[in-house]
């Protein structure tokens, strides 16, 4: 395959509705240029209302998936979501340790649904084993007030310490995500070890649409990385494309809950 189009590796959960994990992933890797590969790490029933039910897959069947990848493609980006269980977050540890390229984890621990999506006792592992190898962690307010045990963040300041607090676990860079935040603007916080390197404000967008937000952002950030942009620069490009995408969410009318940003938004309406 041309360098022109690099392959960037999604390890996450199905959801069976198509908004979100690795559907959305490899939607959004795709929008932006990129090849994707895909490592199943459970399978959902969900939709845009509820997880009804989930699937864990063996953590021997993921590591298999993920050497099968590695040993034969070119991946020039990871992207983590959906690691669910301490086996699964081992086996997936274990190979970050030999891959050499960027690492973007979304530490996915709750579905728009209100639904657990990592067991509780899996955190800790994540913590310990994942974020490490991180390039970057890109954790919501309450993901980022859950992997600290505080309040969650209420102010870009506030998120900018939470995320200087969280550079200490391991990860080289963080993006605090103010989705779930108040007020007529949404403000990201990217930090790394010299400080607070961006800002990216937008105007927050009226939609209920906003199933799958957090893949489709990380996945198009770990898309921008493969094709060799600065963590800065692919940060800012994500952004842009996503929020693309949710102002374009509503021409889908997808379920009847929380439907799925338009992950190809100008290319087909």
């Amino acid at each position: 395959m041309s360098s022109e189009f690099p392959i960037a590796l999604t390890i996450a959960g199905s959801d069976s509705g198509g908004g979100a994990g690795i559907q959305a992933d490899v939607k959004a890797i795709s929008a932006s240029g990129a090849y994707a590969a895909s490592v199943i790490t459970a399978v959902t029933a969900q939709n845009t209302t509820a997880v009804t039910a989930v699937h864990e897959v063996p953590a021997d069947v993921v590591g298999a998936q993920i050497d099968a990848v590695l040993s034969d493609l070119d991946v020039k980006a990871i992207k983590l979501g959906m690691l669910f269980s301490p086996l699964i977050i081992g086996a997936t540890a274990s190979r970050l340790a030999a891959y050499g390229g960027p690492v973007v984890v979304d530490p996915v621990m709750i579905a728009k649904s209100g639904d657990a999506l990592l067991q509780d006792a899996a955190v800790a592992a994540l913590i310990a084993q994942v974020l490490p190898h991180a390039t970057l962690l890109t954790p919501n307010l309450p993901e980022a007030a859950r992997l600290l045990g505080e309040a969650e963040a209420t102010s870009p300041a506030d998120m900018a310490a939470q995320g200087q607090r969280l550079l200490a676990m391991g990860p080289a860079a963080v993006l605090m995500k103010g989705g779930h935040a108040t007020g007529a603007d949404c403000t990201d916080v990217l930090v790394d070890a010299s400080g607070v390197v961006a800002t990216l404000t937008a105007p927050r967008v009226e939609t209920h649409n906003t199933h799958g937000t957090g893949c489709t952002y990380s996945a198009a950030i770990a898309a921008q990385l493969a094709h060799g942009l600065s963590l800065a620069d692919a940060v800012t490009a994500a952004h842009a494309y996503l929020q693309a995408a949710i102002a374009a969410a509503d021409q889908l009318q997808v379920g009847q809950g929380h439907g799925p940003v338009h992950h190809f938004h100008g290319r087909w309406t």
